[in-house]
């Protein structure tokens, strides 16, 4: 690549990371529905055609920036190791819990909850596209399921059991409703979690 492309393309990189960060802040104050391409325009700083360059939608906008939430939630989830299957279930499971609980703009990202909870909006093949990375994310616990002598529909079955809960949680913990039980939602996960090793030891 010659030192002019290499700009080119780095200038660009450069400014679909300013229109993702605008858009950030968009679709936090107004939802998927509310935001319009001109609004994040005027935030980034641009026009609605340099916008429009380099993104189709504002559901191409927001689908970029869940795919990045999600490649960040893979890698953590990824990087959570441990010596058998139980103690991999138990780390990777955690891992997914901390990200959310760490990164709540992420998790108002992936399950739109800036304006009502309902997945509207998306494309079915950004939303396919999407639940890849959210599966792939899930994976880890998945296969140490499978480890632990689980067939893989029973394991699948665990997975989505697994996923509920931890996102009920999150949700009460985000939303501070967890306060009426006067409990900690991480502890509440552990133990679930805990439980379900112990189930398939």
């Amino acid at each position: 690549m010659s030192q002019r492309a290499a700009r080119k393309t780095a200038l660009a990189t450069h400014k679909k990371s300013f229109i993702l960060e605008a858009a950030q802040r968009v679709f936090a104050e107004h939802g998927l529905e509310g935001a319009t391409m001109r609004a994040i325009a005027l935030e980034a700083g641009y026009t609605a055609g340099a916008i429009y360059f380099h993104y189709a939608s504002k559901e191409e906008i927001y689908a970029d920036l869940l795919g990045h939430s999600l490649e960040r939630l893979h890698e953590a989830v990824a990087r959570a190791g441990g010596r058998d299957a139980k103690a991999r279930l138990r780390s990777a499971a955690l891992a997914f819990f901390d990200f959310y609980a760490d990164n709540p703009r992420d998790l108002d990202l992936g399950f739109y909850l800036v304006h009502g909870m309902r997945p509207a909006g998306l494309t079915p093949a950004l939303n396919r596209a999407l639940n890849d990375k959210l599966l792939a994310a899930l994976a880890p616990m998945t296969r140490a399921l499978v480890e632990l002598r689980l067939d893989a529909e029973d394991a699948r079955h665990e997975t989505a059991a697994l996923f509920g809960h931890c996102v009920g949680l999150l949700l009460l913990r985000h939303t501070r409703r967890i306060r009426l039980f006067d409990a900690d939602p991480r502890a509440l996960f552990e133990t679930y979690v805990a439980r379900l090793v112990k189930a398939h030891a």
